[in-house]
Order: C-alpha cells, then structure tokens, then sequence
C-alpha cells in the first residue's frame, strides 16, 4: 500500500476540497431558498399569528356568552360575584386577543369583516351591561327577556362575522401554505441534486482517506486502548512506516513498556499501602482506647481507692482500742467504696462494648417492669453515696412495657449519677415515673450545678463535658450512652437546665411490642430547653 510522507499535507489536500465544496453548496442552497424564506417568513408572521388570534378571539367571545348565561341563572350573591369577576377578565383577554390581531397586516378584505365583528360585538356588549344592570336592580325577568331576544341576536352577529373572518384567513393561510410547499419541492429536488453531486466527491475522498490514514490509525488506538485496559500483550503494528503514523506506533510501543514498569510499580505501592492504612488505623484505635481508659481510671478510680485505703489503714492503727460501732461504720464505707468500684468497672466495660460493638448487637428486649428497674437503681446509687437525698416518687405500682432491662438500667443510672455527681453542695435529686397507655415516663432532676447555655447542642456528643465542670471527675461518654440505649429503644429524652439552678432529664420510651422494636429505626429525637 502506498504510503504519504506526511499526512498533514495529504488532509490539507482534502479538507480544501471539502470547504470548495461547502462553498459552492452553500451559496447554491441560499439562492434556492432565499424564496422559501420568503414565504416561510409569511406564514410564521402573518398567517399563524392571525388564526392564532382568531382562535383565541372565538374561544373567549363563546366564554363570555356562557359566564353571561352564569350570572342570570345564579341566585347565590357569591356566585353571581364570581361570574362577574370572570366576565371582568373575560373582557381583558378579548381585548388583549383583538390588539394581538389589529398588530398583524391585513388585506381590506379582512379589515373589513374585522371591522363589522367589532362593531357587533360592542353593540352586544352593550345590551349585555344592560341586561346586567337589570339583574342586580331585581328585575331578572326582563334580563331574561333581553337574553334571549336581543342579546342573542347581536351575539349570532358579532359570532358570524368572526367565523366569516376566520374562514377566509384560513382559506389565506392555504393559499400560503400551497405556495410555500411547491417552493419547497423545487428547492429541495435543486439541493439534493447538489447534494448527490458532492456526495460522490466525498465518498471518493474519505475512501482514500480511509485506507491511507483512517483504518491505520484506528487499528492503532485500539491497540492503545487495550494497553489503558492494562493488556499488555497487545502487539504494535505499523511501526515501519515513514510518516506520523509510523512515530505514533513507535511512541506506543515506549508507552506499552512503560506501563507495563507502572503496573508492577502500583502494584507493590498498592499493597504497601493498604497495610500501612491498616496499621495507622489500629494504632489510631489503641491509641483512643489507652487515653480514654488511662484518663478515666487516673479520675473515677482515685477516689474509691483513697477511701479504701484510709479506712483500712485506720482500722490497722486502732485495731486494739476501736469500737465494734465504728469499725462497722468504717466497714460500711469501705463497701461502699468497693460497690463504687465495681459499678465504675462494669460502667467502663459496658461503655466500651456498646461504643466499639455497636449498640443495636447488644438489644435483648424483654418484657419488663420499670418501677422495679427503678427502685434497683436508686438503691444502688443510695450505697454508693449514703450521704445523697434520694428521693423517689413513683410508688410500688407496676409499670410493664417491652425493652432491654440491661440497657435502661444503665441510662437511669448514668442520669442518677450525674445528678448526684454535679451536686456538690448536696440537695435533694427527685426520681419521678409514671406510666401511660403509650408510654413510661420517667423524670430525674437536681438541684445542682446546671448546665451553661452553650453547651446544650453538644450535650450529648461523645467525650464533650461541660464547660463548668472543672474539677469533677468524668469521662463524657454517659449521655452519649444515655441518648444511644433510648435511641434504640424508639424513645426521645428532653432536658430542662438553667445554670446553677439544676437540671431535668425527662426519659419517655414507648410501650411497644416486639414487632414494633424490630421494625424501628433510631431517629434524632431529643428536645433541649434552657428553663
């Protein structure tokens, strides 16, 4: 096969021969349908819009006879009202659809027939405000009369002059319409003729280009395709040629060894990679959980220790002289620094197996009675801190509902202790519950610190404390906890504070069954007040 040289020069050959033939074509067609435009043009400013009008015109004067036959027979004042406000309108669009037909040029003929519509249709416009005037002064009878006789007439008049005009635009539009269509046959049969004529020409020039360039080179960028889909097998042909063809196969078959170097290269980084995000990611977790656990043992466990510790030590140094009293008071602190102890440890471990785990894996609902969870609850917390003013006011009555006892013992007793954590000057905590056909509500509220305005959207992030709780130990994951476990449970928690004040936290879980629990999906439903 022969090969160019240079393809530029050989595309430059052709595409000078494609624009002569676009030029010669083109100027051709304009001389062809400088007369179809023409033509079209008058159709498209004249004929369309003038049907167009008269349509509009035909639609809203039949409308109007209709709203005028409306407002006679209508005995309810506001819908005699109604009708008037739709003839008022009525009126506007006649009047903007005969302006729209007085802007189109017309023949005398059609001035004229529009000429006596207007005139007709102005006279039953009249009567029509006449027999209106009838109607609202009680004397529909006339009205009626006027309707039927007079009115009738003008209308039928005013409707025969502008069905007259319609016709005779349309028969106009035809005429046009005809013309435009046999100028449109002669300059299309001229145009295809051209047309075919240079069809030839370039079938003749895109045949050679297609033997010479085209086939090449799209052989060529399926061959690079493939090597992009990382086929690297692929063969290069034509790398013997003497034009660009033959540098663009040279140039590929640099580019097929180079990716073939890039893909082992990504390869090995690929791998390198993933076990370096692994290891980040497992250093990142260890990290978190050793901070989160050192801090939270070095606060909450210091106490209980130190209480621990120095009871025991007292009770070494006065062994001999103590008196059974005191050593049973001193016993009794000891223990209940050791319940403190161990309620901090099931807390942390409970705390980790829920965040890590995913709280929904750990829901076991079962039928339950919270009153009982309850009293459980404050009593625990009565041992933890003799010295706390408990008081709950729920009585003995039962309060059945479905949830997982586990998990709402642990948000009650998050709620509890908080309460008499952030209430450093004592006071009273009051543990309020009660029971409707839908839902337990239990309420806990103090008399302590309070919460500052500026922290209720975050009050229930994880790790985020208060701003005003320097000095007190914590680790800010109880609400967290709290606010997941009555999420699960398809339930909303309201919180009520003014700083220094104290705060409420209002628990309301629904009564569902089992089927309901599984087929719930947690919502965002916590409600914040600064009172």
């Amino acid at each position: 096969m022969w090969q160019p040289k240079s393809i530029q020069t050989h595309l430059a050959a052709v595409f000078l021969l494609f624009f002569a033939l676009v030029v010669v074509l083109g100027a051709f067609s304009i001389w062809r349908l400088s007369n179809f435009d023409a033509l079209s043009a008058d159709v498209a400013e004249v004929w369309l819009p003038t049907t167009r009008a008269l349509g509009d015109l035909s639609n809203y004067t039949s409308d109007f006879r209709a709203s005028e036959g409306g407002e006679l027979l209508s005995s309810d004042p506001a819908e005699a009202a109604a009708t008037e406000r739709q003839m008022t309108e009525l009126d506007r669009t006649i009047a903007a659809s005969e302006r729209e037909f007085e802007r189109i040029r017309h023949d005398a003929a059609e001035n004229r027939l529009y000429a006596q519509f207007t005139a007709h249709w102005n006279e039953y416009r009249a009567i029509v405000n006449q027999m209106l005037a009838l109607a609202r002064s009680d004397r529909k009878a006339e009205a009626l009369q006027i309707y039927g006789s007079s009115s009738r007439a003008a209308y039928n008049s005013a409707s025969d002059k502008l069905g007259r005009l319609t016709d005779q635009a349309v028969a106009s539009a035809q005429a046009a319409s005809d013309r435009l269509a046999v100028a449109y046959r002669h300059a299309f049969w001229l145009i295809l003729l051209a047309i075919v004529i240079a069809a030839v020409l370039v079938v003749a020039a895109l045949i050679h280009i297609s033997r010479s360039i085209s086939a090449p080179l799209l052989d060529l960028t399926d061959r690079m395709r493939r090597l992009a889909a990382n086929d690297t097998t692929a063969d290069i042909p034509e790398i013997d040629r003497r034009d660009e063809i033959g540098a663009m196969a040279q140039a590929t078959v640099v580019f097929r060894n180079n990716a073939i170097e890039l893909m082992r290269s990504q390869h090995t980084l690929a791998h390198q990679a993933a076990l370096l995000e692994e290891q980040l990611a497992n250093e990142q977790r260890l990290a978190l959980l050793q901070r989160n656990f050192v801090s939270m043992a070095s606060h909450e466990f210091r106490t209980p220790l130190t209480v621990i510790d120095g009871h025991a030590r007292r009770l070494d140094k006065t062994k001999d002289v103590v008196k059974a009293s005191e050593i049973g008071e001193r016993v009794g602190k000891i223990r209940s620094a050791v319940l403190r102890m161990t309620y901090l440890i099931d807390n942390l471990l409970n705390s980790s197996r829920l965040i890590d785990g995913g709280a929904e894996l750990y829901l076991h609902a079962t039928d339950m009675d919270m009153a009982i969870l309850l009293q459980e609850v404050c009593q625990l917390h009565r041992e933890m801190v003799p010295g706390s003013q408990i008081l709950d006011r729920f009585g003995t009555a039962p309060m059945p509902m479905f949830g997982d006892a586990k998990l709402l013992f642990q948000v009650f007793s998050n709620l509890l202790a908080n309460a008499v954590k952030y209430s450093p000057g004592g006071g009273s905590i009051e543990v309020e519950a009660r029971s409707t056909a839908e839902e337990v509500i239990v309420t806990i509220a103090d008399r302590g610190i309070g919460i500052p305005p500026g922290d209720f959207d975050r009050l229930f992030e994880r790790y985020h404390r208060g701003s005003n709780v320097s000095g007190i130990v914590g680790t800010g994951v109880g609400l967290y906890l709290v606010k997941m476990a009555v999420d699960l449970h398809h339930g909303r928690i309201e919180v009520a504070s003014k700083e220094g004040e104290g705060s409420r936290f209002t628990v309301r879980l629904p009564r569902y069954g089992e089927a309901d629990m599984k087929d719930w999906q947690p919502s965002d439903a916590v409600a914040m007040s600064d009172a």
